[in-house]
């Protein structure tokens, strides 16, 4: 799937483009052409510089050097002439939630000068294009996440643009939503639209036409990601077969001087190695008898682990310094977290019906489902946010209906959007959650130095919060939420949006952690992290329609003839069930 080479195929253009941020280089000296009507991916890790990249395309900063043509168009000195080339979705939600979906369909309308019959044949065209046809009078605000994304789109399409510029359009958004996203750019770009898309999950920049990979301001790599992938051939095993603790048997495989990266996935361990054929001695990872590797395909993600020079290793500096979680006398270590016939009705609308579910003292349980589902309104009434209507919901045998605060002491959260004081630096709001957790003195002290040394957050302690790059939220917002060492930890979506290298480095405290005998319940949307759970339960229509361990739903969802599918695949493939069995006559 490649253009012509020649001129003609060429959309953007950028030479010797640099920026800086007070005296920070954010981009240094990119190079690179982008060809017209396909789906070019930019990928890197935090503070790599792509979304300074689309802002630069999109003329909302001028390069402090460089040049940037787009259709043959300077975005700053032609601004007025490039705005109806180009349509830009930032990567937070940018669209009015008080106001419904067609007023901010109209709104942009507004903005793009799209009049009389054109707006109406623009609005019924993207109505149906996106499937909100039915949603026209919802308030965005009140939409699901990836109908939020699918709005956000079809308001960057008014005016019929001829370049999409998409900063991380699919974060928080889950499978099915992400599928459906891909398909309608994937037709866009088709019709000779061209698109670029910044993201952070690699599975989906293997789609692309073309990658951009970046790290620390500079394009390491510029071309197809077959190229890259190739490049890995005989380098990606899977450690199957094993018997005792999968954690610690991961984390003496990145000690072993052959692993340059490795992952949980179900029972196995997917390992990636420094050089092809080259395996680490078996006998020294305590895996078990019957413990193999197995050649398995490499992805883009190997690829990028690789550039980058592999992953963050095994240790866990926080997980070391943590003392083991203590339970009081007489609570049942079988049912830490326990769900029974949970319900919780807003008005006349169910959202979570009679779910059931218990987590064992240093078990990772995992909630998934799509958005709407109901998982995060299940998850708020386990960390007593939010009051069930009926049923029974309890943390360490309190109940959260009645004694919600006592619960809330005992547990850590970590919210799903970042929930700490933005306009607060980043010491300020280490200090006043340590307070709110009850730290005082010289405790107080030596725990916030602990978790600035920890997540390395030294150089950022008089930066506003808001101000942080995503990674460092994340490691802001966990120390907050670890800093009284408790023995539960809720996760909401914890490392939606950030790299790879960062989602491992946040798995490795995790499962350190968990080795420590902490016991974590977690949502995600990003299907290979769901891999680490124990357990899982998939939330669907307010209902439990799936349990058990990531190898169980991904054989429940196998078909004949088939081996070893993805995680993504298998909560596909349980929604569509589900949705098969609910249409099946009675």
């Amino acid at each position: 799937m490649n253009p012509a080479a020649d001129s003609s195929a060429i959309a953007i253009t950028i030479t010797g483009l640099q920026h800086e941020f007070a005296g920070q280089s954010a981009l240094r000296g990119i190079d690179t052409q982008i060809k017209r009507g396909f789906i070019t991916g930019i990928v890197g890790p935090d503070g790599a510089g792509k979304t300074t990249l689309i802002r630069l395309l999109a003329g909302l900063l001028k390069a402090s050097s460089g040049e940037i043509r787009i259709e043959g168009l300077e975005p700053i000195s032609q601004a007025s002439e490039l705005r109806a080339q180009i349509g830009y979705m930032p990567q937070k939600f940018g669209l009015y939630e008080d106001l419904t979906v067609l007023e901010n369909l109209t709104l942009y309308a507004d903005l793009c000068d799209l009049l009389g019959e054109r707006r109406r044949a623009s609005f019924a065209q993207l109505l149906a294009f996106t499937d909100l046809a039915r949603f026209t009078d919802r308030p965005a605000g009140k939409l699901s996440g990836g109908m939020k994304q699918k709005l956000g789109l079809a308001c960057t399409l008014l005016g019929s643009p001829k370049v999409l510029l998409l900063d991380e359009p699919s974060v928080g958004v889950d499978p099915i939503s992400r599928r459906e996203l891909w398909k309608m750019v994937g037709e866009l770009a088709s019709d000779g639209i061209t698109v670029i898309w910044s993201t952070s999950y690699l599975d989906e920049a293997e789609l692309c036409a073309e990658v951009l990979l970046m790290n620390q301001g500079k394009l390491e790599y510029n071309g197809p990601p077959a190229t890259l992938i190739a490049g890995m051939q005989g380098r990606s095993v899977q450690l199957r077969g094993i018997s005792g603790n999968k954690r610690a048997v991961l984390k003496k495989a990145l000690h072993s001087p052959m692993v340059m990266d490795g992952v949980i996935q179900g029972h196995a361990l997917r390992l990636v190695l420094r050089k092809a054929g080259q395996l680490p001695d078996l006998s020294m990872l305590d895996a078990g008898d019957q413990a193999h590797f197995v050649a398995v395909t490499p992805s883009l993600e190997d690829a990028f682990i690789d550039i980058l020079g592999g992953g963050p290793g095994g240790e866990s500096v926080l997980a070391d310094h943590m003392p083991p979680a203590r339970l009081d006398p007489g609570i049942d270590p079988e049912a830490l977290i326990e769900a029974k016939e949970l319900t919780r009705v807003f008005g006349d609308f169910v959202a979570t019906d009679h779910v059931n579910f218990r987590v064992k003292r240093g078990e990772i349980f995992g909630l998934l489902g799509p958005n709407g589902a109901g998982k995060s309104t299940t998850f708020k009434m386990m960390c007593g946010l939010l009051k069930p209507s009926s049923g029974s919901a309890t943390v360490m045998g309190i109940d959260l209906k009645t004694s919600a605060s006592k619960a809330r002491a005992q547990l850590g959260y970590m919210a799903q959007k970042f929930a700490l004081y933005g306009s607060l630096t980043v010491a300020q709001n280490l200090h006043f959650f340590s307070g709110i957790y009850g730290l005082r003195g010289e405790r107080q002290r030596a725990m916030v130095d602990d978790m600035i040394r920890v997540f390395n957050l030294q150089p950022y302690l008089d930066s506003v919060a808001n101000t942080l790059p995503l990674g460092f939220k994340q490691r802001l917002a966990l120390s907050c939420a670890i800093m009284h060492q408790p023995p539960l930890l809720f996760l909401d979506e914890p490392t939606s949006g950030v790299d790879p290298i960062t989602r491992r480095e946040f798995w490795t405290h995790i499962n350190g952690l968990v080795e420590k005998g902490v016991t974590v319940m977690v949502t995600t949307h990003f299907m290979d992290e769901a891999e680490y759970c124990d357990r899982i339960g998939l939330i669907y229509r307010g209902r439990t329609i799936a349990a058990g361990t990531p190898d169980e739903l991904k054989q429940s969802a196998t078909l004949d003839g088939e081996n070893n599918i993805t995680m993504e695949e298998t909560f596909i493939r349980l929604i569509e069930r589900d949705d098969l069995h609910r249409q099946a006559p009675t």
